[in-house]
């Protein structure tokens, strides 16, 4: 049996924490190995050499932005899901435009969580359809997909249909590791992040098209 996905949990609220806490531990292949209330405890956690699967992060946390957290853990190879009350256009294109791999509203059914971190944790990103149709009304420079190859473009296609790299690579024939190059290059060319703001570019350039 595989070794279980290590989580961590950064929110200041306990009773959030015990709540989301009671649900990870139920599931065989998840373990919540730290439950930090803020930035400072984070900071310190990671600088005594932890390190987890994924982490979810509160947006408003009492001595920091969550979202100025995001690259720091993501540099250390940590998925992030961004565990909010919000919902704005505005704090989700902020979201996404710092590298989160997810987004789940915090009166979500548990499932949801629990279906985010599996899916960040096996290389996909994880957002709501409707925060993906409100990216996709954005205003994300469409015109870059010309810059892309027809691999390229391949690529970006089954992103957009929420494809992981394992499967991508099986399609077209090609190793996962070179996927992760391609995608490297595309978000490269694209002036993106992650692959959800691929995902959100191509599905605009489709709205435009149709």
């Amino acid at each position: 049996m595989p070794s279980p996905l290590n989580i961590i949990l950064i929110d200041d609220h306990p009773l959030l924490r015990m709540g989301v806490a009671g649900y990870i531990q139920q599931e065989p292949d998840l373990k919540l190995i730290a439950q930090l209330a803020d930035a400072t405890e984070l900071r310190a956690w990671l600088e005594a050499g932890n390190r987890a699967d994924a982490a979810l992060l509160d947006r408003s946390l009492p001595d920091a932005d969550g979202l100025d957290l995001v690259s720091e853990l993501r540099d250390l190879g940590i998925k992030v899901i961004m565990l909010t009350i919000a919902d704005s256009d505005e704090e989700i294109s902020e979201a996404i435009s710092s590298g989160v791999d997810g987004y789940v509203v915090k009166s979500s059914e548990p499932d949801r969580v629990l279906a985010a971190i599996r899916s960040v944790c096996e290389g996909q990103s994880s957002f709501p359809l409707a925060i993906m149709q409100k990216m996709a009304r954005g205003e994300l420079n469409a015109n870059a997909l010309a810059a892309l190859t027809a691999r390229e473009m391949d690529i970006v296609n089954y992103v957009k249909e929420g494809l992981s790299n394992k499967v991508i690579a099986y399609k077209l024939t090609l190793s996962e590791n070179t996927v992760r190059n391609h995608l490297r290059n595309i978000m490269e060319k694209l002036g993106l992040k992650n692959r959800v703001q691929v995902a959100t570019l191509a599905l605009k350039e489709d709205r435009k098209r149709h």
